[in-house]
């Protein structure tokens, strides 16, 4: 065992809080930029000169909104893994470098039109591959840093940033492209630079590195194809395929989704059997750690795709139907969303205290019962719902997740011996990233099979009663329901989509007005809408329930971070019956009294 040069200036008693507003940060860059391009797509392509919505011009749409989430899933276990090796901050500074230059890549792109869009998607994965760096390494220095006793705690602040950063880059996003499209890549350029030049002056290396052990060549790779393959085949699944509203028959998309198990297959028989594997199968022994990253990922399966589905509801049907215009809905949606962010801010440091006294498990399986609830309530509500209660609806679910994260976060990185908490930390997020992708073509698949099988009927009756013909409204009516969703997404309105200008030129400027105005597309997409989007909730709640399930799961004796579970959670059952007892002796004198009265007033009587 060698130690890095950062490790011979021992850290002081604040390190530790360094290490956690410096993590932060690094998550919360991160972060922002998963989400921040979703709000500026549109002014994106339209400084670039592309129509995403032109079907030769959809893969870059798919690539620039989903690449970064597919690089920085399949990356984080393979990084997470060398940064046990060589050394975790180490690769972190590397990390912060990296996205750094990719924002400055992004922010210069030259060119326009298609090249420009390659530019920018490859520009998109560089800065990827730094998040990567970040996402697995933040949670193991903070691990590193705490006492196992405050973990809870950090953790959480660190998810606290996570969920912001979700939020603020809808946001940031909407409020950037209005000024100029490479804005919204530029603002990370600062905070990239600042974050660098920190993380390599301040953070140090707190655990020995591994550097006698030799890199899993055969594992790193067919983890990263067989994981990347995979979610690529996912991804283009919600894309249609000839007269198919989606893409599951696809050739392509079967070969690929079969290619990739069958690499990852492979991965787990050659970690099996390699003397210094990627990833130490092993540690899915300790019951805590193989059930903490199962609920994690049932619950990155529930929510990774809420939030997109939910902007999409917003945009598509009740913003336009509240008086906003489409240009205007991206930025609006993000604001509205906000109620999701303030509960996850309430209780995300409150829970990971709370763990760090009384264990995780409770808090864990008590944030997933709210995530139930959540999205049953969410399948009450009315395609045109009074705010207030879809405003309470993420609250409740945003309290949840905050209940949930950090002590689920701090039950998994409890259970892994020091030298594999880079690899675990890579394996948690990849869980969590992978889950994410995953979630958002299922919400895609579920809505759009919702769709095509009563939208055509109720679009084609609509264009006829606005003096379309019956057989071109039959035609438009058939088209793929998907480029509906994703223009409603982007801020077009969907009817200008799907109505060419000759078709609407033919029309008198009453039907016109009706069919591009608020109300025409909502009304019509209303009711097949909820009908998927109804049965994805209810398969949300059913992963939260698994989910809720897994996490009641005890530690068996002799695993690590068991017995450190076992004593918090003994602490609280003392406590809880200190406070019985306490009552029970409050109450009991009172209680004498009264029947001390009794017989004197029977007497009286």
């Amino acid at each position: 065992m060698t130690l890095s040069r950062q490790a011979k200036a021992a850290p002081g008693p604040g390190y530790k809080w360094i290490a956690l507003s410096n993590t932060t940060l690094g998550t919360l860059m991160a972060t922002i930029n998963s989400s921040i391009v979703l709000i500026a797509l549109p002014a994106i392509f339209n400084g670039i000169g592309i129509n995403p919505l032109a079907p030769e011009e959809t893969p870059y749409f798919i690539w620039l909104l989903l690449g970064y989430m597919i690089i920085t899933a399949t990356l984080v276990v393979s990084l997470g893994r060398i940064s046990d090796m060589f050394g975790r901050v180490k690769l972190y500074n590397l990390g912060f470098a990296v996205f750094t230059v990719g924002s400055i890549l992004l922010f210069i792109t030259p060119g326009s039109g298609n090249m420009a869009a390659v530019e920018m998607i490859i520009f998109r994965l560089v800065q990827a591959v730094g998040a990567s760096f970040l996402f697995a390494n933040s949670t193991a220095i903070l691990t590193d840093a705490f006492p196992i006793q405050q973990r809870g705690m950090a953790l959480g602040i660190n998810q606290i940033s996570a969920v912001l950063g979700s939020i603020i880059g809808l946001i940031l996003g909407g409020l950037l492209a209005a000024i100029n499209w490479r804005m919204v890549f530029l603002v990370s350029v600062p905070f990239g630079v600042f974050g660098t030049i920190w993380a390599y002056l301040q953070l140090r290396e707190t655990s020995q590195s591994g550097g006698k052990q030799h890199i899993d060549w055969a594992g790193n790779i067919t983890f990263f194809l067989g994981l990347t393959i995979l979610l690529i085949g996912a991804t283009y699944g919600i894309e249609p395929y000839g007269n198919d509203p989606m893409g599951w028959t696809n050739p392509f998309v079967i070969v690929t989704m079969a290619l990739g198990v069958l690499l990852l297959v492979a991965f787990i028989v050659i970690e099996l059997r390699v003397p210094d594997p990627m990833f130490r199968l092993s540690l899915f022994k300790n019951r805590l750690f193989s059930y903490g990253n199962l609920s994690q990922f049932l619950s990155s399966l529930a929510r990774g795709g809420l939030q997109f589905i939910l902007i999409i509801w917003l945009q598509g049907i009740w913003l336009p139907l509240h008086g906003y215009s489409y240009e205007d809905t991206p930025l609006w949606a993000g604001i509205y969303m906000l109620p999701l962010m303030l509960g996850f801010i309430i209780m995300g440091p409150i829970s990971g205290m709370l763990s760090d006294r009384f264990g995780a498990r409770i808090f864990a399986t008590v944030g997933m019962l709210l995530q139930v609830v959540g999205f049953i309530l969410l399948t009450l509500l009315p395609p045109n719902f009074d705010y207030i209660w879809f405003a309470l609806i993420l609250v409740l679910m945003g309290v949840g997740q905050g209940l949930f994260a950090s002590p689920n976060a701090a039950m998994i990185m409890n259970s892994v011996p020091a030298n594999q908490r880079g690899a675990a930390s890579g394996m948690r997020s990849t869980f969590m990233n992978a889950a994410n992708v995953i979630s958002m073509t299922m919400f895609f698949s579920i809505v759009t099979a919702g769709l095509s099988a009563s939208l055509p009927d109720a679009l084609s009756k609509g264009l006829m009663q606005n003096s379309i013909a019956a057989a071109t409204a039959h035609q438009i009516a058939h088209l793929p329901p998907i480029a509906a969703l994703f223009a409603a997404f982007l801020g077009y309105n969907p009817m200008q989509t799907l109505l060419t200008p000759s078709i609407l030129h033919q029309l008198p400027a009453a039907n016109q007005a009706e069919l591009l105005g608020k109300s025409f597309f909502p009304n019509t997409i209303a009711g097949p809408f909820m009908f998927g989007l109804n049965i994805a909730f209810y398969v949300s709640a059913v992963a939260c329930l698994i989910a809720a399930l897994a996490c009641l799961v005890k530690g068996k004796p002799g695993d690590l971070g068991a017995d450190f579970e076992n004593e918090r959670e003994s602490i609280a059952l003392k406590e809880a019956r200190h406070i019985a007892e306490s009552l029970e002796d409050t109450l009991q004198p009172h209680q004498a009294g009264h029947s001390s009265e009794k017989p004197s007033g029977k007497a009286a009587r």
